[in-house]
Formats: C-alpha cells, structure tokens, sequence
C-alpha cells in the first residue's frame, strides 16, 4: 500500500481519537444539565446549587485551558492530552460517587481539570498532524463540527440515561471511553512538541481565574444577596480589578500567557466574541429549557430529552456540513445561518407559556440546532486561521476559553433574568419570566450576523495576515 495512503490514514485515525475523546466531554458538559432536576431532588440542592453544578466545570475548564495549551506545546501534547484524558475519567468517577451537592461541584472541578487538558491539545495535535492548508481547513471544520454536534446530543443521550439509570450514569459512561482513547492514544498518536515554548505565567493565570470567578459568582448569587449587598459589590470590584492588573501585566511581559498580538487579528479578536456570545446563548437554552420542560410541563428527562431530538438532529446534520463549507468557502455563510437561526429561535421562544403547542416549541429548537451546529467550525476557523504551528496550542485554547465563558456566563446570566422575574413557583411563572432571558438570545443572534461580515472584510484579513507573520517571526 502507497505510503501516501498509510500516511493519510494515519492522519484520520489521529483526527478520529482526538473527536471521540471531546465527543464525551462535549455530551458531558450538556447532558448534566437533564440531570439538574433529578440531581436536585436525590441530593436536596438548592437553585444556586444546580447552577454552580454546570459553572463550578465551566469556571475551572475556562481558567485552566490557556495554561494546559501552553503545557501541551512544553512538555508534549500526547503526553497532556493523555493525562488529561485520566483526570477527566476519575473525576467522572469521584461525581458519579457523590453523596451531596458539596461533594459533586468539587468532583465536577476534578472533571474540568482534566477536560482542560483535552480540548486545546487537540486542537494543536489536530493541527501539526494536517499540514496542507486545505486539508487543515477541513480537519479543523470536523473537529469543530463534532464538538458541536456531541454539545448537541448531550441532552438527548442524558434525558435517557438519566430516565433509564439515573443521573450517576450520566458520569460513569465516560469510563470505559475515556480507557480506550488513552489506550489508542499511546499507539497511533504521534507525540509532539513547540519548537519554542514559552515561560510560564502563574500571575496571569491566577487573575483569570480571580476574574472569571468573581464575576459568576456575583451574578449567581446576587439574586438571593442582594445586588447590592457588600459580598457582591466586592466580586464586581475584584472582577474589575483583575480585570485591569491583568492587562497591564500582560502588556509587560515578554512571553505572556494571553498574548495581546492575538487580538489584533481582528478574524480571531471576531472568533473569541463569537464564541462568547453564541454559546452563552447555548447555556441559557440548555439550562432554562431543562426547567421548563420538567418543572413545568411535568415531562421526565427522557421526554425532555427527546424533546430536544430537534435541535439535537439538525445540529448533528449540520455541524460537519459547516465544516466542509468553511473549508471549500469560508466562515462567512455559516456564521451568518447560525446567528439567524439562533436568533429566529428566541423570537419564538420569547412568547413561551405554559401551554405553547409542543409542535411550536420543536420547531423552536429546531431552529435553535441549525443556528448552533453551524456555529463551531467558523469559530475554529477564524480563530486558528493563519495562526503558526508554534503557537497553535495557545491560539486553540483562548479560542476554547471563550466558549467556556459564554456557557458560564449564559448559565449564569439568562436563568438570573428569570427568576429575577419569578412570581410564584417554579412550575407556575417560568415561562413568563422568561421572556426578557430569551431578548437578551436575539440579540446575540444578530450580534453573530453581524461578526460575520466584520471577520471576513478584506481590512480584517489584512490585520490576520499581519499578526500571522509577526508571530511567525518572533
């Protein structure tokens, strides 16, 4: 057989464990949210409780990811991607175990820790294995395409582990993935490194995770202390504050771990704000829709589950599609379709009610999942585009932090809305209340179509190809 041929071969087995190994993090990080009731009710949590379940993951994930890119590209990404691959599987264990909600926020944080070490240095190994720009294009449309797609599936897959095991099964599936993927691994992925790493920054490290977590924090719990009660004036303060020392260490330094240069690439500045913005608007919709469905309308999680079959569906369908398109034509039609979709979904959803026709409410999804599975890969596009190999492992994970930022802040934000607005129970005013959460959604559909043509002008790509060779020759 052609070496040419063993060599591509290679390349796909290489991009294929790198999809399967995100594909269980992806249903993870959505499926939980199927679980919240069920969750709540076996462990007796509290409302804040359920969403530090989903941000406590998102929160160390985002915090984490630029550094385990940078570890990648020291010490050898097959080795990180390795032991992130067992961290993720013992944290899996450790929530599947836990006996109280104290105990599974902090075994979502061991998860996260693990999963941090996962999404970048795949995105790296993904790119130093495709070297033809074409064939990258590609390559990267898919890895994007299934993060999406997995992201999509999960509440489906989880309403019916939850309705047929319970919740913990939702945690011990992830075992035996996690066991082959390590395994195969180590037997076809070929290990590799930056020519030139960075120093490490633990300062800069610490004020993003002083930042992000402030901030979700004060939304999270302003509601039940008081927007303006001293502990979370002080959390916006000391969000502001790390906010502003950050910058000005960051500007400093030589070899910083966010390198301000990225950001003048407008197509990747583009892809982080998009990432931002469309997937706070997927953690609103996962989490708020998962109340709804169950508390209100009385479904179990496999009804609410399927329910979601929609979005699931047309997010799996389209997601590799976009992949392919952006690679044979660019980010700018796929981004557009995903804010229009995203969009057009929160109109029909901003007139919610307790009884909306459930034909209504699948359509709903339905264009929710067109708009979201053509979301990822003009993304990771945008982001990685012209990027040098060197730098790609950094360049991934801001990429990466930026969608775990948008789902932190969406879990955060869009269900503070709501029962800012809540009257009554639960099961009574949801519905209702929900309306303002899902204005704050078109508007981040229009702000995606709007993106779209920002990152693809011809000024844009003249910044991307200046920053492109700047970082290739520093």
């Amino acid at each position: 057989m052609p070496e040419a041929v063993l060599s591509r071969r290679r390349r796909l087995g290489v991009l294929a464990i790198c999809c399967m190994s995100l594909f269980i993090v992806g249903i993870d990080s959505t499926a939980v949210n199927l679980a919240i009731p069920s969750i709540g009710r076996e462990l007796g949590a509290t409302g804040s409780q359920l969403q530090w379940v989903i941000d406590a993951y998102l929160l160390v994930l985002a915090s984490l990811l630029m550094l385990a890119g940078s570890m990648g590209d020291r010490i050898g990404r097959r080795r990180v991607f390795q032991t992130g691959l067992v961290l993720f599987g013992l944290g899996s264990i450790c929530c599947s175990l836990a006996p109280n909600p104290g105990l599974l926020i902090v075994a979502r944080m061991l998860q996260a820790v693990g999963g941090s070490m996962l999404n970048p240095v795949a995105m790296s190994i993904i790119t130093n294995t495709f070297r033809a720009p074409r064939e990258r294009a590609q390559a990267i449309g898919v890895w994007g395409g299934v993060v999406g797609v997995s992201m999509a599936l999960g509440p489906v897959i989880g309403g019916a582990l939850v309705a047929g095991r319970g919740w913990r099964a939702i945690f011990w599936i992830n075992v035996p993935v996690v066991i082959a993927a390590v395994i195969l691994t180590g037997l076809f992925v070929p290990e590799s490194q930056a020519d030139r790493v960075r120093r490490q920054d633990p300062v800069a490290q610490g004020l993003v995770l002083v930042m992000l977590a402030a901030v979700t924090y004060a939304i999270i719990e302003g509601g039940s202390l008081g927007w303006t009660s001293p502990v979370v004036v002080g959390c916006f303060a000391a969000t502001l504050v790390a906010a502003i020392v950050l910058v000005r260490w960051e500007l400093a330094r030589r070899e910083p771990l966010l390198d301000p240069r990225f950001f003048r690439s407008v197509p990747f500045s583009g892809a982080v704000v998009a990432a931002v913005v469309g997937f706070l608007a997927l953690g609103g919709f996962l989490f708020l829709n998962t109340l709804y469905l169950q508390d209100v309308r009385g479904m179990s999680a496999l009804h609410a589950g399927l329910m979601t079959l929609p979005m699931a569906l047309s997010a799996a369908f389209l997601g590799p599609v976009s992949g392919r398109v952006v690679g044979d034509h660019g980010v700018r039609l796929p981004m557009c379709v995903a804010g229009l979709g995203i969009g057009f979904s929160a109109i029909l959803l901003s007139r919610l009610d307790d009884d909306t026709s459930l034909v209504y409410l699948g359509f709903a999804y339905l264009c929710f999942g067109v708009g979201f599975g053509m979301l990822n890969a003009p993304i990771t596009n945008s982001a990685m585009a012209g990027m040098p190999r060197a730098q790609a492992g950094v360049a991934a994970a801001i990429a990466s932090t930026s969608r775990q930022i948008g789902s932190s802040l969406g879990v955060a934000v869009l269900p503070a809305i709501a029962f800012g607005r809540l009257h009554g129970s639960m099961g009574q005013g949801l519905a209702t209340a929900t309306h303002l959460a899902w204005v704050v959604v078109i508007a981040c559909g229009a702000a995606l179509v709007v993106l779209a043509f920002v990152v693809t002008s011809e000024v844009a790509l003249r910044t991307g190809r200046q920053v492109a060779a700047e970082l290739g020759a520093s």
